[in-house]
């Protein structure tokens, strides 16, 4: 068994407040060929999630969140958003279930946001078709100007 503790919350934020990406994950299953991927994912406040999706049927997804806020962002195929949900740590929205296929992205609102995420393994890599062709890519100016507007959502 492993026990998710605030000690497990705080390495895992460190960690992500130190990497490239701003982010960090902490796999809960065993190996990236298991049938069922649970983990934990650290994101901070500058962090751009390219807007993406998941084709196959059977990666619907789930994130609940463990510390922090979150915002969630869901889009049409052309990149017009459908929904917008903000995620704080408990109190009202804690979680949200995302069916395959559709584009979605994350924005943390907050240092320290730790989410627990849950979807079908294995770990396939996104597909070109999966990412979305109206978003810019991450690494780029472009990103953090688009997860600006992101964010600006949930303000």
């Amino acid at each position: 068994m492993e026990i998710i503790d605030q000690e497990l919350l705080d390495r895992l934020s460190e960690q992500a407040r130190l990497a490239p990406r701003l982010r960090k994950n902490h796999n809960l299953h065993t190996a990236d060929d298991s049938r069922c991927h649970r983990l934990l994912n650290a994101i901070e406040p500058d962090s751009y999630i390219r807007p993406h999706r998941h084709l196959s049927q059977d990666k619907d997804e789930a994130f609940v969140l463990l510390r922090g806020t979150l915002g969630v962002v869901t889009f049409n195929d052309e990149g017009e958003i459908m929904e917008s949900v903000k995620l704080t740590a408990g109190r009202g929205a804690v979680a949200a279930d995302i069916r395959h296929g559709v584009f979605h992205s994350a924005v943390s609102l907050e240092p320290g946001t730790v989410f627990f995420e849950a979807k079908a393994g294995p770990y396939q890599p996104l597909a070109p078709q999966e990412l979305a062709p109206w978003a810019p890519e991450e690494g780029f100016h472009e990103g953090r100007v688009y997860l600006e507007k992101l964010r600006a959502l949930f303000t």
